[in-house]
């Protein structure tokens, strides 16, 4: 298939989706008709979502992407376009959707030598099962290595944690959240300066004017006619009787169902509003925003713009490298975030408006700012982007050669990882072993057989790599008799492992090689070699 001349890909069911797309524009139609003649049905509201399902069938069914000798070729609805292979510096799988309860969903992204990535139509892919877009993948490969020139030797895997996937999401999530922050924050003193006037507000006096009322207290008697609790997220009531003061109150649902019919009730009135309804059985006050409400919610908002930052500072850290590359996790700044309201968020409620004036909450401020650039330093460092093969080994195993277990995963299935069991790597008294556990004891231990392995390469996490495998961590490239072989750790223990599997792959090969010299010996001696015990009875595997 990779020897092809050309690829032509089509939405798959072309035939069904045509179809749909003759319903919605008969749908359309019909719509039009009855909405001009005055008449608005359910059949108009059917028309028009025949007809929303029509324009994205037909949007589907003319889809197209053929790939021969001078270059890529799509169509779409509206628009139709050709790239030469002279102008497309590379393609790339790019993974949406990562976070799907469906798997991903797999597309080709075109790198042009100038300008913006973008995405082809088709083909399509979806896990688990995209064995037909990987062959589309190695046409579009062979096709472009025939006649252009690919920047990579390898397929580079997009997925959304790898430096080339835009950040333009994170940056308007930031963007929108510092502007939330602004806004709660522009009202705080206001609600300071209200929440003063209200403590400090006073009964009204008998001759006091009626404009000037609004700064004092009015208190009117009612009685309550009746009263309507909300079961839902609706406003309760309370009705009074011949609408005197006024004829009903809201408030919330805990009071209308504590007031009942007949209860004589006493309205105090601020500002035009009533702010408290005080009876025998109960009393209402509402609640209003105070100033360190409003400042813990601009806190909070900002704290929460400080991850989508984040994220936007460590692509914008890791724009030098290549673009299938995953980026460090921003976990460590989301702690950083989390140990900063731990102080600020006590702060803002207590001192809303006074965090320059007073002496205790600028010693606060200031102890609290240390604590988080220290934070922030530990962050700092932890997402660094450190190259392959520049650490060194954490040091060897353990006193008396007892078992140190690494957290280590292979990539791939093989008879030493089945179905990739294996969670952790053992070294130390005994061969290295994969086991799906972290220790003690070498229990379900498969042994890694050292002796076929042979290192190819070190390189950082790409996107090919899948999801369980930590951003910080490297990937060690290994030969095993033919079979490429990927093993992900921690850069210190994965400099520990490749050590520890050169050492006992070299111990092997000399013993395999000794026991050779030995029988070709024998055999030229014309001795004979004793014959071996007969093999036991697996019953589970073995270190």
């Amino acid at each position: 298939m990779s020897e092809a001349r050309e690829l032509i890909c089509r939405p798959p069911r072309g035939r069904a989706l045509q179809y749909l797309g003759a319903l919605g524009v008969a749908g359309t139609v019909a719509a039009v008709v009855r909405g001009l003649s005055g008449t608005l049905d359910l059949w108009v509201c059917g028309g028009l979502l025949s007809a929303v399902v029509g324009a994205v069938s037909l949007h589907t069914a003319a889809l197209r992407l053929v790939a021969d000798e001078y270059g890529v070729h799509t169509r779409t609805l509206l628009r139709r376009r050709s790239v030469p292979w002279r102008d497309i510096a590379d393609l790339q799988v790019c993974l949406r959707y990562a976070s799907s309860s469906y798997g991903p969903q797999f597309r080709i992204g075109l790198v042009p030598r100038e300008g913006r990535a973008r995405l082809l139509p088709l083909p399509r892919g979806w896990a688990p099962d995209h064995s037909d877009f990987d062959e589309r993948v190695g046409v579009l490969r062979a096709l472009h290595r025939r006649h252009g020139s690919p920047d990579s030797d390898h397929v580079p895997v997009v997925s959304a944690r790898a430096a080339g996937r835009g950040r333009a999401g994170s940056l308007g999530l930031c963007a929108l959240l510092l502007a939330g922050a602004g806004v709660a924050a522009w009202f705080v003193p206001a609600a300071e300066a209200g929440e003063q006037a209200w403590k400090a507000a006073a009964p009204c006096r008998v001759t006091a004017p009626q404009e000037r009322r609004d700064d004092c207290l009015t208190h009117e008697p009612a009685v309550v006619s009746r009263t309507v609790a909300a079961r839902t997220k609706r406003q309760s009531w309370l009705y009074l009787a011949d609408g005197r003061p006024l004829e009903r109150v809201a408030v919330s649902r805990e009071a209308a169902q504590r007031f009942v019919p007949g209860d004589r009730v006493e309205l105090t009135f601020w500002h035009g509003e009533v702010r408290e309804v005080v009876g025998e059985r109960h009393v209402w006050r509402e609640h209003v925003p105070a100033a360190g409400e409003l400042a813990v919610i601009a806190a909070v908002l900002a704290l929460g713009a400080g991850y989508p930052g984040a994220r936007v500072l460590l692509g914008v850290r890791g724009r030098r490298l290549p673009r299938d590359e995953v980026l460090p996790s921003a976990l460590p700044f989301a702690v950083a975030l989390a140990g900063t309201g731990l102080w600020l968020l006590p702060l803002c409620r207590l001192h809303p408006t006074t965090l320059l004036t007073s002496p205790a909450a600028v010693t606060w401020a200031a102890a609290g700012s240390a604590g988080t650039l220290a934070l922030f330093a530990w962050a700092w460092r932890r997402t660094r982007v450190l190259p392959p093969g520049e650490v060194a080994a954490d040091g060897g195993t353990a006193d008396g050669g007892t078992d140190v277990f690494l957290a280590a995963r292979f990539l791939e299935y093989t008879d030493y990882n089945p179905y990739g069991f294996g969670t952790h790597v053992v070294l130390g008294d005994g061969p290295p072993s994969v086991v799906p556990h972290p220790g003690p004891g070498r229990f379900a231990a498969r042994r890694i057989p050292a002796e076929r392995f042979a290192l190819t390469g070190l390189r950082r996490v790409r996107g090919g790599d899948g999801d369980t495998v930590s951003g910080s961590w490297h990937v060690a490239e290994f030969d095993d008799g033919g079979r490429p072989v990927r093993l992900a750790a921690e850069p210190g223990d994965l400099a520990r492992i490749v050590g520890a599997l050169g050492t006992a792959g070299a111990s092997t090969g000399g013993a395999q090689a000794a026991d050779t010299s030995e029988a070709q010996a024998a055999g030229a001696s014309g001795a004979r070699l004793p014959e071996s015990p007969a093999p036991r009875a697996a019953h589970g595997p073995t270190g």
